[in-house]
């Protein structure tokens, strides 16, 4: 039963907390203070009493913390990625903690929630721009997780951020990033491009991109023994060696690449990690991107398939600015060289120039993995097919009793090795591939004009 006791001219009430000291295994008591009557103390001490008998009760004791040193173990408990982990505490040193670091885990209300959110979704950036939607989204799904097990902890009663799909305030229609079909003439183009800049295996590397739809880092991380011809042969997994050849080698003779890992910086050190969300998996390839891998793999013994213009790891560079935008966003000639320095600042290489892809000016690269997709849903592939190989799962009974067959692999093969020849079979009589920076390791002029006379001996009704 609750006591009272008179401080003052005010009554205080102290009841059984329900918990023990570790050390002494005496009761605990919480306890309130301020009321004018003694009833109104008991009343309360009672109220208090009954919350504990019914698991609703929590502890003055508990729910005090501060939310500063709630935040400073709780990213302890969570069970994510290195890139995860970083960005969640990221997110508390940044939005969360500054805001709630000296409010009690339980003083927290939701209408205190709702106009930190509205402040976030409004709130500049250094730059003066609003922080982006994607981000608030994660800020507040961090907030959420972490006030979810503050009840866990029996802190809270309840969690102050609303229900996910409780409709509140006016509609606002979600944004969609505008695409423009991916056409492989602009393929063959960015293509062009990357060799220009970037030589031989740039060519191959967005050719790759395109007609495999594999994420950046997996590309970065593709090592000789997980790509065509290497692969299955040279795959380490005994395992999986023997069932990948049974289905791709000799007596079927579909060229294939196993994505095993991509390439993650974690404590700034590049190290190779499993792919996305674990999605192993195998790709077939057309065979004239099969003979490109051929020739590249015959051209360098370096232990990944394509590296930086340097020789180093691409995925020490930034890509998207030093790769991507040049070779998208087309660039002018470099000027010649004065005085040993090049002139405007640009690159001393001796790049000759090159147009840009007007579909894929400012747009990011990844949207090529998303062109991808649409190239195999326009050519009418499985659902179970298509999204297997991007990686994804199907969920519910299509995922559960569906699979991917040899059949479903050889079609996407064969979709793609006619989409690459009906496109170069609308080249006209004269087109020739762009110089190089450097000498080629390979004889690319004459192996791409043997591919035009195949294709337009195979497709003659679309050179007309």
């Amino acid at each position: 039963m609750p006591f009272t006791e008179k401080r003052g001219n005010k009554w205080r009430v102290r009841w059984w907390s329900g918990k023990l000291d570790p050390d002494t295994g005496k009761k605990l008591y919480d306890s309130k203070s301020g009321f004018d009557e003694e009833a109104d103390a008991y009343e309360y001490g009672l109220d208090q009493e009954s919350a504990l008998r019914n698991d609703r009760y929590i502890s003055r004791r508990d729910g005090s913390t501060l939310m500063r040193d709630y935040c400073r173990t709780w990213p302890d408990t969570l069970d994510v990625g290195h890139l995860r982990d970083k960005a969640v505490r990221s997110m508390l040193r940044l939005h969360i903690v500054p805001r709630w670091g000296d409010t009690a885990v339980a003083d927290i209300k939701t209408s205190m929630f709702r106009a930190w959110e509205k402040q976030l979704r409004t709130q500049p950036t250094e730059r003066g721009t609003p922080l982006g939607k994607p981000y608030v989204d994660e800020i507040i799904g961090v907030f959420r997780m972490l006030m979810d097990d503050a009840v866990t902890d029996e802190m809270r009663a309840s969690s102050p951020v609303p229900v996910v799909n409780r409709r509140r305030g006016r509609y606002v229609k979600k944004a969609k990033e505008k695409k423009r079909e991916m056409v492989m003439e602009d393929v063959l183009q960015l293509a062009s491009n990357a060799l220009c800049y970037w030589g031989f295996p740039g060519f191959v590397f967005v050719l790759t991109k395109a007609f495999t739809g594999m994420r950046p880092a997996e590309l970065y991380a593709l090592r000789r023994e997980y790509c065509h011809p290497a692969w299955p042969t040279a795959d380490p997994d005994r395992d999986q060696r023997r069932e990948a050849s049974a289905r791709y080698g000799t007596t079927n003779a579909l060229p294939a690449i196993r994505v095993e890992y991509q390439h993650q910086r974690e404590n700034g050190v590049v190290g190779l990690y499993a792919p996305k969300y674990e999605s192993h998996r195998s790709l077939v390839i057309p065979p004239f991107l099969a003979e490109l891998h051929e020739m590249l793999a015959a051209s360098h013994a370096g232990e990944f398939v394509f590296t930086a213009i340097g020789g180093g790891l691409l995925a020490n560079s930034n890509f998207s600015y030093h790769y991507w935008r040049r070779i998208a966003d087309g660039r002018e000639p470099t000027p010649p060289k004065q005085g040993g320095k090049a002139r405007g600042g640009g690159s001393w290489r001796p790049l000759p120039g090159w147009p840009a892809v007007e579909a894929w000016a400012g747009k990011r690269f990844y949207l090529v993995r998303h062109g991808h997709k649409a190239w195999l849903d326009e050519d009418g592939h499985s659902r179970i097919a298509t999204e297997s190989r991007m990686g994804h799962e199907v969920a519910g009974v299509e995922g559960l009793y569906s699979m991917v067959t040899l059949g479903m692999e050889k079609q996407i093969a064969a979709s793609l090795q006619s989409r690459w020849e009906q496109c170069l079979a609308r080249l006209p009589e004269d087109w020739a591939l762009p110089p190089s920076p450097s000498p080629l390791p390979v004889d690319l002029s004459r192996w791409m004009k043997q591919q035009v006379k195949s294709a337009k001996e195979s497709w003659p009704e679309s050179g007309s």
